[in-house]
């Protein structure tokens, strides 16, 4: 969500904002709308003071028992009750015109996100490790249906298309992957772990701004209650609608849960295979900062979700998102990016983001300082995508007799196994 206020202070900086996102200029339509709105409160505080002045009038003629006037000035009392009513309402209107015209625009991106239309924009930040390129290495799917253990045969009877059903080894080595990124996150990096609902009120969603803009993307469960599409909303809406003290902050948080996207936007876009699912689990790293410490944040969440990758050793790049790549509520996205050897690519398997006030100003979520309220910012990420770990693992560490070998970072999780094979 945007201030009006910045707006109306220089509506050329805010269209020139939007010019990088490759968007066309809104401030004239937003302080045109914002006008409307002020138009209506100006009017509305004025039929009140001449109500509030009658009232005194009509005291004062009984007073004097000059009953004709009273009678004329009650009329207009009535009259004023009844135009202030509309009023209101029209003002309503106005202000919930307003805030679904702010509502519909993203973020404003920092200033050292480079510029470009799309993803073929992006800018390398740094890389680690040394990806194993072949023209043999399956891809992951194939690994799990020779090992017998990834079935998407009766994961589409059981559910439709982009489902996996995974059996034995493979679900404890995905059960392993999410217990390894929990314990890191919260003994290591300091992050406190959270159980909160899967079930989340249109209000949440709104909040971190998943709606109203993309609710083809979300599942809906009955009457105002939503499928998380990442633990980002459960956890950033844990300071909705509260004052924060400063000592408070940084307030970071973390939780290992399902997600559920309907990939509306993805249509025949990575069809086989587990890398986008309808239901997936994820590590989610929350962070609610003052606005000076929001910046050194980000860079810390994004070494915590390398720490993982690192541990796994499982080499990656991290890249800078362009100005047409980044997501509506950020303001700057590292993208850390996967070798998948089936592949011989890189592929996405975490997102940081920093999102200024954006979404604390949608939430109502603020801090104290000097006895004033001020938005706190909020930062996401993934710590990491579990199902896109595991295809990466299986395609990392895939040997020529169809077994995988066990990281050895997984070790303590796996019971002993070393090797997984077909059964």
């Amino acid at each position: 969500m945007h201030d009006i206020r910045a707006i109306r202070d220089d509506p050329a900086a805010f269209d020139r904002a939007l010019a990088r996102r490759f968007l066309p200029p809104e401030s004239a339509r937003l302080l045109s709308l914002d006008e409307r709105r002020r138009e209506l409160i100006a009017e509305a505080q004025s039929a009140q003071e001449r109500r509030n002045s009658l009232s005194k009038e009509i005291g004062a003629a009984k007073k004097a028992k000059d009953e004709a006037r009273a009678a004329a000035l009650m009329e207009e009392v009535a009259g004023l009750k009844e135009r202030l009513a509309t009023l209101e309402a029209q003002e309503r209107e106005a202000i919930a015109a307003l805030d679904k015209a702010l509502a519909e625009i993203p973020n404003i991106l920092a200033d050292e996100v480079p510029d470009g239309p799309d993803e073929s924009a992006n800018v390398e930040r740094s890389n680690w490790g040394t990806p194993r390129r072949s023209n043999s290495a399956r891809e992951h799917f194939d690994i799990g249906e020779a090992l017998g253990l990834m079935d998407f045969e009766i994961a589409a009877k059981l559910s439709g298309a982009r489902f996996t059903v995974l059996k034995g080894q493979l679900a404890r080595l995905e059960r392993a992957l999410g217990q390894l990124m929990i314990d890191i996150h919260t003994q290591e990096h300091g992050y406190t772990e959270v159980s909160a609902p899967l079930l989340v009120r249109d209000h949440a969603l709104y909040g971190t701004a998943q709606l109203p803009k993309f609710a083809e993307d979300q599942f809906g469960v009955g009457e105002d209650l939503w499928l998380i599409p990442t633990a980002e909303v459960s956890l950033t809406n844990l300071v909705r609608e509260q004052i924060l003290s400063e000592d408070e902050l940084p307030l970071r948080y973390t939780a290992l849960t399902p997600c559920f996207r309907r990939e509306a936007g993805s249509a025949g876009r990575d069809t086989r295979g587990m890398l986008r699912q309808h239901q997936f689990w994820k590590c989610e790293l929350v962070s609610i900062t003052t606005p000076e410490t929001s910046g050194a944040e980000h860079e810390r969440m994004l070494s915590c979700a390398e720490t993982v990758l690192q541990r796994l050793e499982l080499p990656y790049r991290v890249m800078i998102l362009s100005s047409g790549d980044t997501g509506f509520a950020a303001r700057k996205t590292y993208d850390i990016e996967v070798w998948l050897p089936g592949q011989n690519t890189f592929r996405e398997i975490s997102s940081c983001s920093v999102c200024g006030e954006f979404q604390a100003r949608r939430m109502g979520a603020r801090f104290r300082r000097d006895g004033k309220p001020h938005f706190v910012h909020t930062l996401n990420g993934s710590g990491i995508a579990v199902g896109r770990a595991l295809i990466a693992v299986l395609e990392t560490y895939q040997n020529d007799d169809g077994s995988v070998t066990v990281p050895s970072a997984l070790a303590p999780y796996m019971g002993g196994i070393t090797r997984i094979e077909r059964v």
